[in-house]
């Protein structure tokens, strides 16, 4: 059985106002392709700075934004080899 590894890396930054955190997921293949994923989570203004919490959402949001574009891009690999596309 052949085994292979992909690795995602996830960079977090937050604005100046601790307001808005961005989160970048970007998976890398064995092959070299590169796939990335942005995402944002914004704190309401009312609510006291949590940073730990805009992270887990903007990295999960990316990370779930990264999982449909392979599951698209493998519909499409699919649909190509199928002579449908």
């Amino acid at each position: 059985m052949d085994y292979k590894q992909w690795n995602i890396q996830i960079w977090i930054s937050e604005d100046d106002n601790d307001a808005v955190t961005t989160a970048t997921a970007v998976l890398f293949t064995a092959d070299g392709k590169r796939h990335e994923s942005v995402a944002h989570a914004r704190r309401n203004p009312s609510d006291r700075p949590v940073p730990g919490i805009g992270d887990e959402l903007a990295a999960g949001r990316a990370l779930s934004n990264l999982a449909s574009k392979l599951i698209e891009d493998g519909a499409e690999d699919v649909a190509q080899l199928a002579g449908t596309a």
